[in-house]
């Protein structure tokens, strides 16, 4: 979540008067979920895989790919703790500590000694374990495919963004398959970076995009709008007085107070990524120092950020996922070449970042990611169902399962390990069957002879 402090925005009374209220009213049903930590959320697999859909009579598996985010990490710098910690020194030296407040430095500061001993922005402990159990269980889910891997000496593939936390994610994973199988250990090539197709929004492709994140006067009014509400300065308040005495946080500016609070918030949301370098392992406890409706608020203006800037975003606009095609299509390739028999890949795995996986989950219509918002019904958690925390996780992922039978070729998604249906419109190959013909997403994804 940036940490600008939000700007008044006048002339948008619509946006204003719809949100509120709506999402106050949603925040509270969801106190204490995982929503509130929005994208920062820890991995969880979305299904046991003992309930997944066998394939029909017949089908072996012959091919697997996927993208996936780097694991849980440390927050990508240090200043939120700086700037939580400037005022707490400041609210000390002025006797302003609330009981709870005396406890929150210390807590903030071992926070923090514990993220730059990771490494900012570098893989946790929980991070790299997360990214590792996903490649166990890929290879758990599809035993046959990798032993026919092995003894075809078949290719595997990795490929990463060059980002520090996703090739180390990319190494983790393939060491992790290789640990199951040593097999497989001299079919698994180096990791490839390409920027082009797994950090997009900052390459050639993205050009646009980061015009329309500069520029765009839309969306800067959007989403001055959303945050700038009674409701932010109220939680901010609120979250700052349980940590400082109200003479002292009264003597701060509205935006002081939006700024500090928003970072107490940061805080709260990475912590559990750094479960694992907290004392014992047993969490930092960051919860205790931020209400649950507060902490739901934000959570919610997290959400508002990445939803206009990498998300379904405008309804009628593709701007924010039109980028994400290049991905998409690497996807068909690879399938596509099995299936003409000019690729020598069992599996094709790739390693990126949110600004990825955000996009090509819209562009795919994946579940929560079909709907975009209006200027007159902005977007909230009443009537979109939207999530950071669901849609892309540290740790999230696309994976698809490619069977054959003869020269039928069917493919399974999954989506943070869960079968998930692929967008409406799509036929699988029985009602209900998470199975379905390459041929048929070809035409519903409007791929023409094997190119898009």
């Amino acid at each position: 979540m940036r940490r600008l402090p939000p700007t008044l925005a006048l002339g948008l009374a619509a946006l204003l008067a719809a949100t509120p209220a709506a999402v106050a009213t949603d925040s509270a049903k969801n106190t204490g979920t995982r929503n509130s930590y929005g994208t920062k959320a820890t991995y969880v697999p979305g299904q046991n895989p003992r309930t997944y859909q066998r394939p029909p009579a017949g089908f072996t598996p012959v091919f697997t790919e996927n993208v996936s985010r780097h694991g849980s990490r440390s927050a990508t710098d240090g200043e939120d703790a700086d700037l939580v910690l400037a005022l707490w020194q400041r609210a000390k030296a002025a006797g302003a500590l609330t009981a709870k407040g005396r406890q929150f430095g210390p807590r903030v500061q071992a926070l923090q000694e514990a993220m730059s001993t990771v490494g900012y922005g570098d893989l946790s402990g929980r991070g790299k374990r997360e990214i590792q159990d996903t490649a166990v269980r890929m290879e758990q889910r599809l035993p046959g495919l990798f032993k026919q891997i092995a003894g075809a000496k078949e290719k595997i593939d990795i490929v990463s963004s060059g980002q520090g936390r996703a090739v180390d994610s990319t190494n983790l994973y393939a060491a992790a398959l290789t640990g199951t199988d040593s097999a497989l250990k001299p079919l698994i090539g180096p990791t490839r970076t390409d920027v082009d197709l797994l950090y997009f929004h900052k390459a050639a492709g993205g050009a646009a995009y980061r015009d329309y994140i500069a520029n765009d006067q839309r969306l800067a009014s959007t989403l001055n709008s959303l945050t700038d509400q009674p409701t932010t300065h109220r939680a901010a308040r609120d979250v700052l007085k349980k940590l400082f005495k109200g003479a002292f946080v009264d003597q701060l500016s509205d935006d002081d107070r939006v700024a500090a609070a928003t970072a107490v918030y940061n805080l709260y949301a990475i912590a559990p990524a750094m479960s694992d370098e907290s004392p014992g392992g047993k969490g930092w406890g960051m919860e205790r120092f931020i209400g649950k409706r507060d902490a739901a608020w934000f959570g919610y203006l997290s959400d508002v950020e990445d939803f206009y800037e990498k998300g379904p975003g405008f309804t009628g606009s593709d701007i924010t996922y039109k980028m994400a095609d290049v991905l998409l299509d690497d996807f068909f390739k690879q399938v596509e070449a099995k299936r003409a028999g000019t690729g020598d890949l069992g599996a094709e795995l790739r390693f990126t970042h949110a600004e990825e996986i955000i996009p090509l989950a819209a562009l795919m219509g994946l579940p929560g990611s079909t709907k975009g918002a209006t200027a007159e019904r902005p977007y909230t958690y009443t009537d979109n169902a939207w999530r950071g925390a669901s849609v892309a996780p540290l740790g999230s992922n696309v994976q698809w399962d490619v069977f054959r039978k003869g020269g039928t070729y069917l493919v399974r998604m999954l989506y943070n390990e869960k079968e998930t249906a692929f967008k409406a419109g799509c036929r699988p190959i029985a009602e209900g069957s998470t199975f379905y013909k390459l041929d048929e997403l070809e035409r519903c994804f409007g791929r023409t002879n094997g190119a898009s």
